[in-house]
């Protein structure tokens, strides 16, 4: 079981610099990958989400690169100024002012935010030839992270396995308890009928047909089957090494539907208790499965 949070840093020395490629990873429902590149990277970045996304399976993944700016400055990007672009900055930036009646001045501060105005010019770095040493990078980023992940993962299955346990015991509870409350509720309602129609004539196979049909409809052995099947189903999952998350979602609802089931069907007081129990580390399990990848 791996935990969907996480971080990851490496390093390596390419090209003449020194870049730094860290990973953080947050809980998802499906896989996302955002990627923070330098204009130089821009053209790996298919490459860099693919070769992430064959690794990581489950979470918002963000992936920053960046040039150390301690590293040799005499590689990357060279910037040269786009002229026709500043003029138009200029003019609706005065054009801004006038229609608001401000006398407010248009200083450098402001239009260097426009980082539009700055073209690369040159380019020493060649992203396609660093790629084969930038992917390695990439790699130990990734796998920095995914033992985090495996660690917060191990305290994850181990909070995992003893709520279900707790589950098997209310359940195994609630199992022992069944046929006692089945044949409760069977003379139960053989004593309201006697009551209600005392001094009625009846027939006794009819009346035995329906209370059988109302007996049946409050059994829960078949929702015990098969919340024991799922169960059976999430301990075979935590000893594979796939990513587990979405099956642990949908077991997790399935055995939902079970609980309220059984919830619904039964109203023998000895049982309420356990079934509260059951709703409880239910729903604590199910906001764990949120973590999992």
């Amino acid at each position: 079981m791996l935990s969907m949070t996480g971080y990851g840093k490496a390093d390596a020395l390419i090209e003449g610099r020194r870049w730094i490629i860290e990973i953080k990873s947050l809980n998802h429902r499906n896989l996302e990958i955002i990627t923070r590149l330098p204009y130089s990277l821009s053209s790996l970045e298919v490459d860099i989400k693919k070769r992430a996304g064959d690794q990581l399976f489950r979470g918002r993944i963000e992936i920053t690169i960046q040039a150390d700016s301690e590293s040799s400055a005499d590689h990357g990007v060279q910037y040269s100024l786009n002229l026709p672009l500043l003029s138009n900055y200029y003019a609706l930036l005065r054009t801004i002012r006038e229609e608001l009646g401000r006398e407010d001045e248009i200083d450098l501060r402001t239009i260097a935010r426009f980082k539009d105005l700055f073209v690369p010019s040159e380019t020493r770095f060649d992203p396609a030839a660093a790629w084969k040493e930038l992917q390695k990078t990439l790699d130990e980023a990734i796998l920095a992270l995914v033992r985090m992940r495996r660690t917060e993962g191990d305290v994850l299955q181990k909070d995992f396995l003893a709520r279900m346990e707790t589950l098997k015991n209310n359940l195994a509870s609630i199992k022992h308890r069944t046929p006692r409350t089945v044949l409760e509720y069977k003379q139960r309602l053989h004593e309201r009928i006697r009551e209600l129609t005392e001094g009625l004539e009846m027939d006794a196979a009819r009346l035995s047909q329906e209370v059988a049909l109302l007996v049946e409809k409050s059994d829960i052995t078949e929702e015990i089957v098969r919340m024991e099947s799922h169960l059976g189903q999430m301990e075979k999952l935590f000893q594979t090494d796939e990513a587990i998350g979405r099956k642990l979602d949908f077991l997790l609802q399935e055995i939902g539907r079970e609980i309220n089931t059984m919830g619904s069907k039964n109203g023998d007081l000895a049982l309420v208790q356990d079934i509260i129990e059951l709703k409880s580390e239910h729903a604590k399990l199910r906001e764990q499965a949120q973590n999992v990848e």
